[in-house]
């Protein structure tokens, strides 16, 4: 199983082959075990296909559980926006 700080990317085709899979019939467990994922997994993706045709994390949540993602990333720019700035600054006070 992955590492909770370090998950495993799957690719778009591979999710839609385990809804497929799913889908038709066969159970979580049997899928879990054979391809190594964990148990949630699947079921997040079906969910995601059948909410709204994607198994993208970020096209399955409402806005409000996007608002902390987008001011994260937010952060983060402004962050390095400042350490930029405070390199400049100390450039130029060189000078």
């Amino acid at each position: 199983m992955a590492d909770p700080k370090h998950p495993r990317h799957y690719e778009e085709s591979f999710k839609r082959q385990i809804v497929q899979l799913y889908e038709n019939g066969k159970p979580a467990r049997e899928i879990k075990d054979e391809y190594d994922i964990s148990h949630s997994t699947p079921h997040r993706w079906v969910q995601g296909i059948r909410n709204s045709g994607s198994t993208k994390a970020a096209d399955n949540r409402t806005l409000e559980q996007n608002e902390p993602v987008e001011l994260r990333k937010r952060n983060r720019q402004l962050e390095m926006e400042v350490d930029v700035s405070e390199q400049a600054a100390l450039i130029f006070a060189r000078k």
